[in-house]
């Protein structure tokens, strides 16, 4: 087997606005994978975030350079060597998967096979009051049954006030909301904004105050008003008996698994597992990869039959995407199977 690894720059079609900042452009590494006793190829996406992922590092590349001869030498995913890196697990184990399937159909199921789509939510992006409130009505004439808001960027009024249109508009039953605070709240004043935010009937809030305080954290998701899902709280947490110390002592209603940032698809699945065991729900969610990691999370996504609508809206960020038979109809992520002829890796 040969791994090259392709340096390659995405940019935004307009700034993202994260809780890390403003993204322009995108950082990834694509991997390569071909075996010549097959002929087949198998493509991946190593995309750490900025000041976000544990294995942003300044040496990334010869970091993943390294685990490359690795699986070049061994010919198996090295999981273990890997479990610091989970950006790098990610690209390398789906490149891996399409080297085995030889088709962008990475599993089998009606996802891949073009007969269902996977429900999703509708991201609104940080921005100020006017630019989320247009976002709002796009996405309501576009169907989506569910919206996330991210909020903690503007006044928590005006943001209060978005979520009263919203509900002045479409009940509960017609539309469910998320919001995202990116650990903006403070822990003195989170159960008061919790209790507002409360008025509005929201499905849950993501990361109500930032990461690491898990003391203070599992007080708010014993005394809350609405479910709490952690994001932010799982990167770095790779260790099995750190998952399980971080599950019990949080007991959070939901966690949110991004695979480029909580261990690949092999740690996301140890995180599921942990936490079907304690009782705790969970969904997934891209993280602003391009498509080919977006088509590999779905893919993935697709075998555990979800119910609830996932993050999986990313793919349309990028001026220079690769094209891929991915698409969004109504509140769904559908995949073309027909069309997988038509991909073409240009780097």
């Amino acid at each position: 087997m040969k791994a090259t690894i392709h340096p390659y720059t995405l940019h935004f079609k307009q700034p993202a606005g994260t809780s890390r900042g403003i993204y322009t452009t995108r950082k990834v590494w694509y991997i390569h994978l071909y075996d010549p006793t097959t002929g087949h190829n198998g493509y991946g996406e190593c995309a750490p975030l900025p000041n976000l992922s544990c294995d942003d590092l300044p040496d990334y590349e010869k970091i993943l350079q390294e685990q490359c001869r690795t699986l070049e030498n061994e010919g198996n995913i090295p999981y273990e060597a890997l479990r610091n890196y989970p950006s790098m697990l990610f690209g390398i184990e789906t490149a891996m998967q399409q080297l085995k399937s030889d088709s962008l159909q990475l599993w089998s199921t009606p996802f891949s096979d073009g007969k269902e789509g996977i429900p999703i939510n509708g991201l609104i992006w940080m921005g100020n009051f006017d630019e989320m409130y247009r976002r709002i009505e796009e996405k309501m004439q576009q169907g989506f049954r569910c919206i996330k808001l991210k909020i903690g960027a503007i006044d928590f009024n005006k943001e209060l006030e978005l979520l009263h249109h919203i509900r002045e508009h479409f009940t509960k039953e017609q539309i469910e909301l998320r919001v995202d605070a990116n650990g903006a709240f403070e822990p003195a004043t989170a159960p008061s904004k919790m209790e507002a935010l409360n008025a509005f009937q929201l499905h849950s809030i993501e990361q109500p105050i930032r990461a690491g305080q898990w003391k203070k954290m599992a007080t708010l998701c014993n005394h809350t008003p609405l479910p709490i899902a952690l994001d932010e709280e799982l990167i770095g947490i790779n260790q099995t008996d750190e998952k399980i110390r971080l599950l019990e002592t949080i007991r959070p209603q939901y966690i949110i698994l991004k695979p480029s940032l909580h261990g690949g698809i092999h740690g996301s699945e140890e995180w599921i597992r942990l936490a079907q065991e304690r009782g705790i729900g969970y969904w997934i969610t891209s993280a602003l990869e391009s498509n080919i990691g977006l088509n590999a999370i779905a893919q993935w996504c697709a075998t555990l039959h979800p119910t609830l609508p996932q993050g999986l809206g990313t793919g349309q960020l990028f001026t220079d995407n690769i094209d891929y038979p991915l698409h969004i109809q109504g509140d769904c992520l559908w995949f073309n199977p027909e069309k997988i002829s038509e991909v073409h890796f240009n780097f």
